[in-house]
């Protein structure tokens, strides 16, 4: 039952942003499909990590045992935030922005393979049934909240070192 609570549904997201990395990755130049896909991935992204903050980081934050690999992965989850915001600003023509992109990509992709690989199974153990649906609740209720948020705030260097 617990594979359509909260680890599910986090790894239903990286699934898609692992789509939407590959998707831009094939583009070039500065065209309408590379800035569409791109937006969308940004604001897909930040909504995710801000509700899985929300969500299970907390919990997982307020558990000594699971409480540095939480803190590692919102560290991680600011380090992506820099490079969207990096690569918003610069010249999605240039060579710079894709070779840019796939250093962001890769450390995305080690995140999430991170997360799924060892942070999930080890904050599963400790998560009751009734622990899980609640967190999957929080996580269906802020997303869709972070997410216009996301999509009304334009990114810029302030904004990330606030």
């Amino acid at each position: 039952m617990s594979q359509t609570k909260i680890f599910a549904r986090l790894k239903a997201d990286h699934d898609r942003h692992r789509e939407l990395l590959d998707r831009i990755d094939a583009t070039h130049g500065d065209s309408d499909e590379r800035r569409a896909l791109f937006e969308t991935f940004r604001v897909e992204v930040t909504a995710h990590a801000a509700s899985e903050e929300m969500s299970l980081y907390a919990t997982m934050l307020a558990n000594p045992d699971l409480r540095d690999e939480a803190q590692h992965s919102v560290a991680e989850h600011k380090e992506i935030e820099d490079y969207l915001t990096e690569l918003y600003e610069m010249d999605f023509s240039s060579t710079g922005w894709l070779t840019r992109f796939r250093t962001m990509k890769e450390r995305y992709l080690h995140h999430i393979d991170e997360e799924e690989e060892e942070m999930f199974p080890e904050a599963e153990k400790g998560l009751s049934e009734a622990k899980k649906r609640e967190l999957v609740k929080i996580f269906e209720k802020e997303k869709p909240k972070e997410k216009a948020k996301a999509a009304d705030e334009e990114p810029s260097s302030e904004h990330a070192k606030a």
